[in-house]
């Protein structure tokens, strides 16, 4: 029998838990103040400066169409390595680091991947608990990333004009 693991970084959007694979998340940080970029998509918050590089936000309960907490002092920014591009990911809270067995990994009803949300991977059935999986590689399209990243280089680019 099989006990491979991998190991989650879990965190809160609303009353659901969800994760995301460790190995995407270079940190995470208090909500910093955001700088507002015209022309983005509704799920843009705007773009950071984390320690001299601009990485754009991404309010991940509006991208999911689920609800939130709002912002709170438990609020957080995942900054996460998607395609090669780094992104903060805003969450209502961040919950722990855990390891899960990929047994315990069950994929989506039919009816929620029938919906075309390839961003969700599956949900991890841990005693009492529920953790909806993110794929980050599919929740934001390549066009969302080529948008993100206009963003940040419009928000570089008038950094250095200034």
């Amino acid at each position: 029998m099989s006990t491979e693991e991998i190991q989650l970084v879990t965190f809160r959007l609303g009353t659901e838990e969800y994760g995301i694979n460790i190995m995407q998340v270079q940190e995470i940080i208090r909500l910093p103040g955001i700088v507002w970029v015209p022309k983005t998509r509704s799920f843009m918050e705007g773009v950071i400066n984390l320690r001299e590089q601009v990485i754009p936000v991404v309010d991940l309960a509006k991208r999911l169409g689920v609800s939130s907490e709002g912002r709170t002092d438990d609020t957080r920014v995942v900054i996460a390595n998607i395609q090669g591009n780094l992104v903060g990911l805003v969450v209502d809270s961040v919950s722990e680091v855990m390891r899960i067995r990929k047994e315990d990994i069950e994929p989506l009803p039919e009816i929620m991947t029938a919906s075309n949300e390839k961003g969700l991977k599956g949900i991890a059935k841990l005693d009492d608990r529920l953790i909806i999986l993110l794929d980050l590689e599919n929740a934001l399209s390549d066009d969302d990333i080529l948008k993100l990243q206009a963003a940040v280089d419009a928000s570089s680019k008038d950094s250095h004009t200034t």
